[in-house]
Parts: structure tokens; sequence; C-alpha cells
């Protein structure tokens, strides 16, 4: 089986648009957020949001704010597809979706992780 990154990013982009479409009623309800993805062969096997609530001070009323509009949500997940470029040569790990709106502008950044044993790759290539 040969690794092709362009026909793995186009899969990927497909399963991503299936969870963005899953979790937009929860994206809705937060104005900061990691959306997570664990990769197994290229293939998401599961995710989810994580998030951080405010808590309320003595005196302070927490005040419930509008979570991702509709138009944020496809920015983000514009930029969640665009950012699969820059997932080369690995099929197995996590990638890290982090979004806030900070004065009413959406904020993103991501972070991957490959899951690899490097201790394997030393023992393949001593030999």
């Amino acid at each position: 089986m040969t690794y092709s990154p362009t026909k793995n990013r186009l899969q990927l982009e497909r399963q991503l648009e299936l969870v963005f479409n899953k979790l937009q009623q929860e994206m809705s309800q937060l104005v900061s957020g990691t959306i997570f993805l664990q990769i197994r062969n290229n293939e998401i096997c599961k995710f989810g949001i994580r998030n951080l609530h405010s808590e309320e001070t003595d005196n302070q009323v927490e005040v419930k704010m509008q979570g991702l509009t509709e138009i944020q949500q496809r920015s983000l997940l514009k930029d969640a597809i665009e950012s699969l470029k820059y997932k080369t040569n690995w099929s197995n790990g996590e990638i890290h979706f982090n979004f806030a709106l900070q004065y009413n502008e959406l904020r993103t950044s991501v972070q991957f992780e490959s899951n690899y044993n490097i201790s394997k790759e030393f023992i393949v290539n001593s030999n």
C-alpha cells in the first residue's frame, strides 16, 4: 500500500466536514474551545470539543454570550481543511483546532501530534 498525501488529505477533508456538521450545535454555544480529532490509519476515529467554562466571581454576573455564528463555523472549517496540507507522512495521531472569539473576531490555531513509536524506527534502521 503506497502513501498518497493528496488522497488521504481529501478523505480527511470529507471526514472533517462530517465532524463539523455533527458539532454545529455545540459550536453555536461556545465562544472558545478546542476541537480534537484522533486519527488512526488516516481516519477520524474519535472527535469532540473541549472548552473551559468561565467561573462566576462574587461580584460579577456571568453574561451568556452567543457562540460561533454559521459564518464563523464555516470559516473555522475552511481553516481546518487548509491546515491539513501541513499534515504529512503520518497516519496516526491527533489534531487540535483551537478557536476563540476576541472582540467578535475569530482567532484560530492548529496543533498536530503524530503517535509513532520512535524506538521501532531505531531498531529497524540499526539492522
